[in-house]
């Protein structure tokens, strides 16, 4: 390894170190730190934290990765505390069972629901209700960033975004793509007084989802697969659009669902406005 990055390892034995704790407690309650960081994990998501300049708070390496951070550390910065752990160390901090030696703290950027619903003249939200699969939300943030979103609105009873299999899914979308924890309820009524509609996705009744309106300011709500959309939600929506799919199958995993209608609805905003995706 070079010697300047060499350098830049602060050698850490004890797994009760305060920064080692600090990792493994983001994990385990998978929450932000109390200065605000996320605990991310693996070369490729360490990669999409500094292409989304993130700032980082420390950099983990496990001993035999050291030649990984060879490589990752002259993009992260010279003022990172960085410190190279034992292998052992490293693995009882992390969730994954084959760590690849990489691991961080990166501050994450922090919006208010005024602050999303500004950036667009015709704002397209996501909200999530009540998913619990890790994998699902993240699969819908990344699409939510792939089909033009102007953020994501995260529900009541819906897993952490930042368990570490959902950051993992989302492929680096949830450090670029504006998102927001509240109250549904809330979220709906403040942002339907700025003139937005709100639409609710269901696995068997309500408006194909290629015959609804979906331009103008617009708000999607998506639900578990097991318990869907709660009642007192669902009463306060403007529309409900379905996905036509063969009946033998009872729905559609969450992610997928949302996937659907975001690319319906980029295509319909698209046509609608003659902008392409790649103009914006």
């Amino acid at each position: 390894m070079k010697s300047g990055v060499l350098d830049r390892l602060r050698r850490v034995d004890s797994r009760h170190n305060s920064l080692v704790k600090g990792l493994r407690a983001a994990f385990a309650k998978a929450s932000l730190t109390e200065s605000g960081a996320c605990a991310i994990e693996g070369v490729r998501i360490v990669e999409e934290a500094v292409r989304s300049g993130l700032r980082f708070d420390a950099v983990f390496v496990s001993q035999s990765a050291q030649d990984r951070a060879e490589r990752l550390l002259p993009q992260i910065g010279v003022q990172v505390d960085t410190v190279l752990l034992p292998d052992a160390v490293f693995a009882s901090a992390v969730p994954s069972e084959s760590p690849q030696g990489i691991a961080a703290l990166v501050k994450v950027k922090h919006f208010s629901l005024e602050n999303i619903l500004q950036a667009s003249d015709a704002p397209m939200l996501m909200a999530v209700a009540g998913v619990q699969d890790p994998g699902n939300l993240g699969t819908i943030i990344r699409s939510a960033e792939a089909f033009l979103a102007t953020g994501v609105v995260i529900g009541e009873k819906t897993v952490s975004p930042f368990n570490s299999k959902a950051v993992r899914a989302s492929a680096g979308s949830l450090f670029r793509l504006p998102l927001l924890q509240a109250t549904l309820a809330d979220a709906v009524a403040e942002s339907r007084a700025r003139g937005m509609r709100w639409v609710a996705t269901s696995s068997h009744k309500g408006t194909a989802l290629d015959q609804a309106n979906l331009s103008g300011p617009i708000a999607f709500l998506i639900g578990s697969e097991g318990a869907g959309i709660p009642r007192d939600l669902i009463s306060k929506m403007d529309e409900v659009v379905v996905i036509p799919h063969a009946e033998r199958v009872e729905s559609l995993n969450a992610g997928v669902a949302a996937s659907i209608v975001l690319y319906e609805a980029a295509r319909q905003r698209r046509s609608t406005t003659g902008t392409r995706e790649e103009d914006r």
